[in-house]
């Protein structure tokens, strides 16, 4: 086994756990955080929230779950390769979405304008109270009781004023100070499989074509590669190749870059990664305008697709109906979701039973979220066939 390098996360340099716990015998602490997050039921939930397409448009479209586990693959990969925790990185991938919404950024960003008189919803910071706070499956203490990395690498940021909330962790973020090297993997492994497989689902839906695609020099040379050594493939062949050597070549650019720069700067520790003005860890200049190029091509031709956009509207309706309803009634929500709602507001006012409600909410699935409404507000705004989220 290779030796890790000095500034990886190991359990020896680990800051550890909120509650103290006996240490685990047949795995690393890093295992440990990764089998909790596997285990958890908001990492189940995502298997019915939406990446692009609505679980309903078809078994092949990508769910938050298989983006999970996709990046947990990418960042598990670079990990090894640069010698640092794969653990770690993969705990962080595995959770960095249990935050997100039903609906995807549509229902998210509904959400945080309903919540913006009571400080807003950022996913991230709501992926962290997930672990922190929302799952409950242990006696001993609320939450999933991740390590101190773990949870730095899920925050990644959020706005100063609720990082003032969250005590040495916040305080990470009011220093602008950067997490460790598994983090920003995990981070930048969200990207590459965000956009590359992203591209893939584009081309199974049909709305978007090659011909497109070659509007983007990277996706034009890559395609031309992939058709020069497999002439006459057909088209599903050709597009898991096309995205297959683009997550190969971001892979290895992020590799070589990142590990070049680790080598000039030989950061002595997790810490002195910390301690850096940027993240240590990137593309190159030609890598990373390619990922802008190709980000911005799916901006405009997929995600503000008029197929995909169609559903945005209700989207918005869902949640700031779902949002109004239990605002005005905690008992429309289940017994347990209600109890807190209450409590909340007799110890924190309206922002604290807000949040309550907005926890529920986000942790809803697609389905259920179309339920719910149906139900509550009597309009039934299930998508029919041909239909999608953005």
């Amino acid at each position: 086994m290779t030796a890790l390098a000095p500034y990886a996360a190991t359990e020896e340099n680990s800051r550890g756990r909120t509650h103290a716990e006996d240490p685990p015998t047949d795995r690393t602490e890093y295992q440990r955080d990764r089998d909790r997050i596997i285990h958890s039921a908001s990492f189940r939930r995502l298997v019915y929230k939406t990446q692009v397409f609505v679980n309903h448009e078809g078994d092949h479209y990508r769910t938050r779950l298989t983006h999970s586990l996709e990046v947990a693959q990418v960042a598990r990969s670079m990990a090894r390769s640069l010698r640092v925790n794969e653990d770690l990185a993969e705990a962080i991938s595995l959770a960095h979405d249990l935050g997100h919404t039903p609906f995807g950024h549509a229902g998210q960003d509904a959400l945080d304008r309903c919540m913006q008189a009571f400080g807003g919803f950022e996913h991230n910071l709501q992926s962290l109270r997930v672990v922190d706070r929302l799952e409950q499956r242990y006696a001993a203490f609320r939450g999933l009781n991740l390590t101190f990395e773990a949870r730095e690498g899920i925050l990644k940021h959020c706005s100063v004023d609720n990082a003032r909330r969250l005590g040495e962790l916040g305080q990470h973020v009011m220093d602008r100070r950067q997490p460790g090297v598994e983090a920003q993997l995990a981070n930048l492994a969200d990207e590459i499989a965000y956009n590359t497989h992203d591209v893939d689902d584009g081309l199974r839906s049909g709305l978007i074509r090659f011909e497109d695609l070659r509007e983007v020099p990277f996706v034009a040379e890559t395609l031309s590669r992939v058709d020069e050594r497999y002439p006459g493939m057909g088209a599903r062949q050709r597009n898991f190749e096309v995205g297959r050597a683009m997550i190969g070549t971001l892979v290895s650019d992020l590799i070589a870059t990142s590990g070049e720069r680790l080598r000039r700067l030989s950061p002595a520790s997790i810490d002195a990664v910390r301690s850096h003005d940027e993240p240590l860890i990137g593309f190159s200049p030609t890598c990373a305008a390619a990922q802008r190029e190709l980000k911005a091509f799916l901006r405009e031709r997929l995600y503000f697709h008029p197929r995909v956009r169609g559903m945005s509207d209700h989207a918005e309706e869902i949640v700031t109906s779902l949002f109004s309803v239990f605002r005005e009634d905690f008992g429309q929500m289940p017994a347990e979701h209600a109890r807190r709602a209450r409590e909340a507001a007799k110890t924190a006012g309206a922002s604290g039973s807000a949040r309550v409600v907005a926890d529920y909410i986000a942790g809803m699935t697609d389905r259920f979220a179309f339920q719910t409404h149906e139900e509550l507000c009597g309009c039934n705004l299930q998508p029919k066939a041909g239909e999608c989220l953005p």
